[in-house]
């Protein structure tokens, strides 16, 4: 789930929570390319640190009781794929749809657990999502119902040996990231584990490495106990996969430059940068995790092949492609910075109010933060450090849009404007 805002950035969440911030730089951007009024830098407004205390937790420990049985199962990597079950949650986002996919490619046994009304804003019925997972066995079940999951997977009479989560939040509001970043994941794995689950492969995201959103601090939280019960549990394993920015969160700004627009960026341009990496791709690397030994108990940053780009390189890649002279609009972020002070007053006088402040820092967090590794000697973000993976270009799929539109890269539920 790693997106950039100055570049149209999803998700997430994404994770796959990436789906938010698509719309929200969206219409940002889009009003910014209509008005094609430059607005002047206003001063920073402090972020304020949300709590989460008020969210209830289960302990891991409360519904698992690993027996040898569930120890041995580990061998599962010594198996054919066709004889190994992996169940996949979030199976119906953005980036669970390819990881399904590409799993049942490999002749893996594939459990899908999906709401009986799955996409955005539950427009898909049971017919329509059997048919978007062909191959695999769905469950219809609800992650964040943890009694449900298990009951769902109770009837499954069958034994899990490794549980793939691609669940992010569709919005990236405070309770949304909490239910699904943490919660409803957390239930997958002690659901996972009652049921001889011994490897965890988790969708994250690189931007946790600088946790400043509370996505990313809800994130954080089940890696660590991910972690935890890998290392009080000998026969459990994790793999923890950080993409950095996926090719639909830097697309949404093709069509309105190929209509004319200019292409909108964040102060000079050269605020954030990333190793984009296909959806395709990425999913080759999460079923990459299920059977390899080199991939156990790490956390795996990931980008895709080639150099860093920064959203100044991006945009004038697209007007090569198309021909023309680049035509770029540069948006101070201080407006940015001025519109996340207001909101968070506002919040101090009306409470619903404070998901929209949310969504104001996590615009401006993409619009000014690199997705590649944060080198831990120098403060910096780095290009080298950042490892590549798979063979699809941004370049190509600047290419592919051109030709084809953005069909198939819906946008999140949630817009602040």
């Amino acid at each position: 789930m790693s997106l950039r805002f100055s570049s149209h950035v999803l998700n997430l969440h994404s994770a796959k929570h990436q789906t938010f911030f698509n719309r929200f730089s969206s219409d940002f951007i889009t009003r910014i390319q209509v008005s094609s009024t430059t607005p002047y830098a206003l001063p920073y407004s402090p972020l304020n640190k949300l709590s989460r205390e008020k969210f209830n937790h289960r302990p891991i420990t409360a519904s698992v009781t690993p027996s040898a049985e569930t120890v041995e199962s580990s061998s599962f990597r010594a198996k054919k794929p066709n004889d190994v079950n992996v169940l996949v949650v979030g199976s119906t986002g953005y980036i669970g749809k390819f990881v399904v996919k590409e799993l049942i490619n490999r002749g893996f046994n594939v459990i899908a657990v999906a709401r009986e009304r799955s996409g955005i804003k539950g427009k898909n019925s049971k017919e329509e999502t059997f048919n978007e997972l062909k191959g695999a066995n769905v469950c219809f079940s609800d992650v964040t119902n943890f009694d449900c999951l298990e009951k769902s997977l109770e009837s499954l009479s069958v034994p899990i040996d490794v549980v793939v989560s691609c669940l992010a939040s569709r919005s990236g509001g405070v309770k949304d990231s909490w239910k699904i970043d943490y919660e409803a994941t957390k239930n997958s794995l002690v659901a996972g584990r009652k049921f001889g689950a011994s490897h965890f492969v988790l969708l994250s995201a690189i931007c946790v490495q600088k946790p400043l959103l509370e996505f990313q601090r809800a994130k954080l939280k089940f890696e660590a106990e991910l972690m935890k019960e890998a290392e009080e549990n000998g026969g459990f394993s994790y793999s923890i996969v950080r993409p950095t920015a996926f090719f639909k969160s830097l697309g949404g700004q093709v069509e309105l430059v190929k209509d004319g627009k200019p292409y909108v960026m964040f102060g000079d341009g050269k605020l954030c940068a990333c190793k984009p990496i296909s959806e395709p791709d990425l999913a080759s690397f999460i079923a990459d995790c299920v059977l390899s030994e080199d991939k156990i108990n790490q956390i795996l940053p990931i980008g895709g092949p080639g150099k860093a780009l920064t959203p100044l390189e991006q945009g004038e890649m697209l007007f090569k492609l198309l021909g023309r002279e680049p035509k770029f609009l540069k948006v101070p972020i201080g407006i940015m910075d001025f519109a996340i002070g207001i909101l968070d007053n506002l919040v101090k006088i009306f409470p619903s109010m404070e998901d929209a402040a949310e969504f104001g820092k996590i615009g401006r967090y993409y619009a000014a933060e690199s997705m590649l590794i944060l080198d831990p000697e120098t403060g910096e973000y780095s290009a080298e450090m950042t490892p590549s993976y798979g063979n699809d270009t941004l370049e190509e799929f600047f290419e592919r849009v051109l030709r084809e539109g953005m069909s198939g890269q819906e946008l999140g539920e949630q817009t602040i404007f």
